[in-house]
């Protein structure tokens, strides 16, 4: 039965391991994101790995040539229970395929936009609708709530806000 499995991949070195599994036959998936970098004081938007670091292959453990994969050329190992690769939760990878866009970029959809409304789902201001200003790489909102007849900026988690 084939699943899927993480593996670990040395720092910036994603597209390469990529590319050494597909040679293998492998069919590995790389989840990217749009991230803005400042070079030469100019910011420059770029594809980038949304888990720096890992990606995630499609196995069969039993017909598979799974122990080649930690000798490739990128990889450092595939994430292990004991003796054996540990499985990603079922549905966890598929639920990121089916949000990857045609450029195969995650595409979590226009429910959280900047200047659109969200609600805070959970921690002390929960139940607060605002205004979210901007979204970060770490996983961060910035949302403009209104509190005591002015506007105050929070901070929280991108997964304890959802759109309004």
């Amino acid at each position: 039965m084939r699943r899927w499995y993480g593996v670990s991949v040395h720092p910036g070195r994603e597209d390469r391991a990529e590319w050494h599994l597909r040679l293998q036959g492998f069919h590995p998936f790389l989840p990217r994101q749009n991230r803005t970098v400042r070079h030469a004081r100019r910011l420059i938007l770029k594809r980038a790995p949304f888990f720096p670091g890992y990606m995630f292959i499609p196995l069969d453990l039993s017909r598979d040539r799974w122990r080649s994969i930690n000798g490739t050329i990128g990889v450092r190992s595939l994430i292990m229970q004991g003796e054996h690769p540990a499985p990603c939760p079922i549905g966890l990878v598929e639920s990121f395929i089916q949000q990857t866009d045609e450029a195969g970029l995650l595409d979590f959809g226009p429910r959280l936009e900047a200047g659109g409304l969200v609600q805070i789902v959970s921690g002390p201001f929960a139940e607060l609708v605002g205004t979210l200003e901007r979204l970060d790489a770490a996983g961060r909102a910035r949302v403009l709530l209104e509190i005591m007849n002015g506007e105050v900026a929070v901070t929280i988690a991108v997964k304890d806000i959802m759109a309004a």
